[in-house]
């Protein structure tokens, strides 16, 4: 599927991992290294789509890929290795995140530095379309932010996200319906924020 402006992009599948999984899943070093380095721009990205701090992200993606390098004698193939990989990372995130709670939020973005209303004509740089994502995401509060990522990005369904964040179906759906509305008002289109592995 072809990225528009306004996705988010995680890093694309590059390769085909099956072998190497495999190999690093029986303890080969090597093959585990290739799948830590295929792995890390895109658990990073997830990552930092889903905290508000640029210096928790290097922390927190280091953890999944512990808990990611650690599973994978767990991976059944059922599914795409990515999509797995993804559910350990937001759950490590939200391991780390719940430790923060008692932590008090500080606003770092100004609201109109990212209000773009020309956005879609952006340039189609990845690495300028992230840091613009995680500008506009950063004005969202913490619930609604996890709620819309885990969905537009990851493509969990409402009640899967319900069970992950243990909150009620339906505030998960006005989770997501408050973060679509106010991703809007900065100029950001998020109907094409899914499929964008």
């Amino acid at each position: 599927m072809a990225k528009s402006p306004e996705s988010l992009p995680l890093a694309p599948p590059t390769a085909n991992l099956g072998l190497p999984v495999a190999a690093a899943a029986r303890g080969d070093r090597v093959a585990a290294q290739e799948v830590l380095i295929y792995l890390l721009p895109r658990i990073r990205n997830l990552v930092r789509y889903l905290v508000r701090r640029d210096n928790d992200v290097d922390d927190i993606a280091q953890d999944a890929l512990v808990a990611i390098l650690r599973g994978l004698p767990t991976y059944r193939n059922e599914g795409t290795f990515d999509a797995w990989a993804d559910r350990i990372a937001a759950r490590t995130t939200f391991a780390h995140l719940r430790r923060r709670r008692a932590e008090p939020q500080l606003s770092l973005v100004d609201p109109d530095s990212v209000r773009d209303p020309g956005l879609a004509a952006a340039s189609s740089d990845d690495y300028f379309l992230r840091r613009r994502a995680i500008s506009v995401l950063d004005t969202l509060p913490l619930d609604q932010r996890t709620a819309f990522v885990l969905h537009h990005i990851l493509e969990l369904s409402v009640s899967e996200i319900a069970a992950e964040m243990n909150a009620p179906a339906e505030t998960i759906r006005s989770r997501i319906r408050l973060a679509r509305g106010r991703l809007r008002e900065y100029g950001w289109s998020t109907e094409s924020a899914r499929g964008v592995s």
